[in-house]
C-alpha cells in the first residue's frame, strides 16, 4: 500500500503511514480527527446559521488547519476570522482572501506582516484605541493598501474593547479620517441579549455620525440565537468544529458522536490492577480543565487520575476490562482545541481507517 504524501505532511514521521491503515497502527500519542464527525459539525453550523438568518464567519483558532478552514468555506462561511498573524498568514498563502482578525495589532513588526496581507486580500482588523488604529494606519499609507477596521465595543467580555458607546463612536470618527483605513463597522463578544441596550445605543449613535455599520459582527459558539436577536450582520464561531452547536463544559458532554478529536495513545505500565499508565502526559494533553482529562471511548469506566509530564495515570479500578503493555486506547480531550497547538500532524481518519495526514501548520503560531 502507498504511503501517504503530499505538502500537508510533516518532515519525518509520517513516512510510515499508509492509507487505510487503522489508527491503533499509528505511532503513538497521534492526533486523529474522524471526519464524518467533524463534516457533520461543519456542516450543521452552516445550517443552523441559515436557518437563523445570519451569516456565519467560521473562526479558526480551534483547528489552525488551512484545510479545516476550507471546509468551513464550503459549508457556507463568510470568509474566516483568525486571533493571530502567523494563522492568518497560513490560511492566506492556502488560498483564503477574506480573513477577520479579531485582535489588536500592535508594534511595527505585525503592522508590516499585516498590510502584507492586506495586498493579497480583503483584510478587517478589530481596533479598541486610537494607539492601535494610528499604528496601522502610518503603515498602510506607506504600503498604499486599505485595511479594513471594525471598532471593538466590550458589552460584558471584560477582555478589550471600547468602554462605552459614547467612545466606540468617538473612535469610529477618528478611524474614519485616517489614511490607509476603512471603517467598517463593529465588533463584539461574546453575543449577549443582556447587553441589547448597550448595542441599541452605539448602533443609534454610528447611524446618527454617519459611521459604516457595514458589519456588526458578535460571535461565541452556542450564541448563534444572540446575534441574530441583537442584530448583528454575522456570528463569530469556531469552537463548534470541535463541539458541536453548544460549547463543552462537564465531562457528559464528552462523545464520540459529537467530538472529532482524539488522541491514540499506548499503554506502557500496568504497575497494579486498578492502575495503567499511558504515553500520553501534559504535553500530549494539556492540563485545562484541570479534571476531567478526557474521555476513554473503548472504556468509559476508565477515567484520567492524573498527568506526569509525559505519563498519563488512568483509575481502572471501576472497571472490569483487563489492560495490558501494548494495548491501545483512544482519548477525547476536554478541551480538544488546547490539543491541536501540542502536535506536529493531525491525522484524518474515516472509521477508524487512515485518509490522510496533515502537517499541523498553525502550531506555534502565536506572533
Amino acid at each position: 500500500m502507498a504511503t501517504l504524501s503530499g505538502a500537508g505532511q510533516p518532515h519525518g514521521t509520517s513516512e510510515n503511514v499508509t492509507a487505510h491503515m487503522h489508527i491503533y497502527e499509528l505511532d503513538t500519542p497521534a492526533v486523529v480527527i474522524d471526519l464524518d464527525v467533524l463534516e457533520r459539525n461543519i456542516e450543521g453550523m452552516a445550517a443552523h446559521c441559515r436557518e437563523l438568518g445570519i451569516t456565519l464567519r467560521g473562526h479558526t483558532k480551534s483547528h489552525k488547519s488551512p484545510e479545516i478552514a476550507k471546509m468551513q468555506l464550503a459549508a457556507g462561511s463568510q470568509g474566516i476570522v483568525c486571533q493571530k498573524l502567523g494563522d492568518a498568514e497560513i490560511m492566506s498563502r492556502a488560498g483564503i482572501t477574506d480573513i477577520l482578525m479579531t485582535y489588536n495589532i500592535v508594534g511595527r513588526h505585525k503592522v508590516r506582516r499585516l498590510t502584507e496581507l492586506a495586498k493579497r486580500g480583503r483584510i478587517t482588523v478589530t481596533c479598541d484605541s486610537i494607539e492601535v488604529a494610528t499604528g496601522i494606519s502610518e503603515q498602510a499609507a506607506l504600503d498604499d493598501v486599505r485595511v479594513g477596521v471594525l471598532v471593538e465595543i466590550d458589552t460584558g467580555g471584560n477582555r478589550t474593547g471600547t468602554q462605552s458607546p459614547a467612545a466606540a463612536e468617538e473612535l469610529g470618527k477618528q478611524v474614519s479620517k485616517l489614511p490607509g483605513l476603512e471603517l467598517r463597522g463593529l465588533m463584539t463578544y461574546p453575543s449577549r441579549v443582556a447587553s441589547k441596550p448597550i448595542v441599541e445605543d452605539v448602533v443609534a449613535r454610528f447611524k446618527k455620525a454617519d459611521l459604516s455599520l457595514e458589519i456588526f459582527s458578535g460571535g461565541g459558539t452556542g450564541e448563534e440565537w444572540e446575534s441574530k436577536e441583537l442584530g448583528f450582520t454575522e456570528h463569530r464561531g469556531g469552537s463548534y468544529v470541535y463541539e458541536g452547536q453548544t460549547r463543552i463544559n462537564k465531562a457528559e458532554h464528552l462523545s464520540p458522536e459529537r467530538c472529532p478529536l482524539r488522541v491514540v495513545v499506548t499503554v506502557v505500565s500496568v504497575p497494579s490492577s486498578n492502575r495503567l499508565i499511558v504515553d500520553g502526559g501534559m504535553k500530549t494533553f494539556r492540563l485545562f480543565p484541570i479534571m476531567p482529562w478526557g474521555l476513554i471511548i473503548e472504556d468509559p469506566d476508565s477515567q484520567f487520575s492524573g498527568m506526569s509530564v509525559e505519563h498519563g495515570h488512568v483509575d481502572t479500578s471501576h472497571s472490569n476490562r483487563k489492560f495490558k503493555v501494548g494495548d491501545k486506547i483512544t482519548v477525547i480531550p476536554t478541551y480538544q482545541e488546547g490539543v491541536t497547538n501540542l502536535h506536529d500532524e493531525i491525522v484524518w481518519a474515516r472509521n477508524n481507517q487512515v485518509e490522510q495526514v496533515w502537517r499541523n501548520e498553525g502550531r506555534g503560531k502565536v506572533k
